[in-house]
C-alpha cells in the first residue's frame, strides 16, 4: 500500500490522526472522529489552529470558553448542502457531543493568534459548479484565501460525479515562489457513494521521481506533500473529499501539468 494513502484504523472514534511528524511535512494536520450520538471528542488545539467540519450528523460544540450550540444539518454528506463549521484559535480548547451520529473532521495548521473563534458556515457558502463536460465538479468554499478566516488553513469540500475528474488539469503547489506558486501540503478525506465504492487519485512529479496512483474508499485519506495529484469517479459512483492545505503563506497558486495544461486552455479560451 502507498506510503501517502492512510487508512482508518477502525469505524468509531478518533478514526484518523495525521500530524506533521507522522505525515513528515511541516504544516498540516487531519483528524477525523465518527461518533454515536452520545458520544463526546474533545482536544486542545495547542500551537495550531483547527477548523471543525461537521461532516454529518450533528454535535454541541463548546470551544473557546463559549458554547456554540448544535452545529449540523446535513445527516448525509452527499445531500451536499452547505457544512456547519467552527475557527478555533490556538491556545485553545474545544468539545463536541454527538447529539446523533455524526463524522466530525479536525482541520489543523499552524496558528498565528491573529483570528478569534468563529461560525464558518453554513451562511456565506454556496455549492458552486467548477470545470465543464466530464471535468465538472461542485464545490463548498469554507476556508479559501478569498476569506479572512484563519491564519494558515485553507478549507474546501468537492463533490465529482459519477464518471468525471477532479484536480483535473493535473496541477502542483509545491514551491514557495509567490505569486507564481504557493508551497502548500495538502490532505484529501475521500467519500463515495454509494458507500462500497471506490475512486483512484494519482500523485506524481513531473520528473518521475514520485508517481504513486491508487483505489480509495470512503474514509481513506490521501496526503499531497508535492506533486500533481488529480482524481477520477469511476461510472456509478460519486466521489466526495475535504481538502486541508497549509504552507509558509495563506495562499493558493498552482501550475498545471505542462503535459496536460492544453485541456485547461481549451476549456478556458479567455484567460
Amino acid at each position: 500500500m502507498s506510503k501517502l494513502l492512510r487508512k482508518p484504523v477502525g469505524t468509531s472514534g478518533k478514526v484518523h490522526d495525521v500530524t506533521p511528524e507522522n505525515a513528515g511535512w511541516g504544516y498540516v494536520g487531519f483528524g477525523l472522529y465518527r461518533l454515536k450520538a452520545g458520544e463526546r471528542a474533545a482536544e486542545a488545539t495547542g500551537e495550531t489552529e483547527v477548523i471543525l467540519v461537521l461532516v454529518e450528523g450533528k454535535a454541541q460544540i463548546t470551544a473557546a470558553g463559549q458554547d456554540w450550540g448544535v452545529l449540523g444539518d446535513r445527516m448525509d454528506v452527499f445531500e451536499k448542502t452547505p457544512p456547519h463549521c467552527l475557527y478555533v484559535p490556538n491556545g485553545q480548547d474545544w468539545a463536541a457531543v454527538a447529539t446523533t451520529d455524526c463524522t466530525l473532521a479536525v482541520c489543523a495548521a499552524p496558528g498565528k493568534g491573529g483570528h478569534k473563534a468563529a461560525r464558518l458556515g453554513p451562511d456565506g457558502i454556496t455549492l458552486t459548479q467548477r470545470g465543464t463536460g466530464a471535468n465538472t465538479r461542485f464545490v463548498n468554499n469554507i476556508a479559501m484565501e478569498a476569506l479572512d478566516v484563519a491564519d494558515s488553513l485553507l478549507v474546501t469540500e468537492v463533490f465529482t460525479p459519477q464518471g468525471n475528474w477532479s484536480s483535473y488539469p493535473s496541477h502542483r503547489h509545491d514551491e514557495d515562489d509567490f505569486p507564481r506558486m504557493t508551497y502548500l501540503e495538502e490532505t484529501y478525506y475521500h467519500r463515495l457513494n454509494p458507500e462500497q465504492g471506490f475512486g483512484f487519485q494519482r500523485v506524481y512529479t513531473e520528473d518521475g521521481s514520485l508517481d504513486e496512483s491508487m483505489a480509495v474508499k470512503s474514509h481513506d485519506v490521501v496526503l499531497v506533500p508535492k506533486g500533481h495529484h488529480p482524481c477520477g469517479a469511476p461510472y456509478g459512483y460519486e466521489m466526495y473529499y475535504l481538502n486541508v492545505m497549509a504552507g509558509p503563506r495563506r495562499n493558493w497558486r498552482f501550475a498545471n501539468d505542462p503535459d496536460h495544461d492544453w485541456i485547461y486552455r481549451r476549456d478556458n479560451p479567455q484567460t
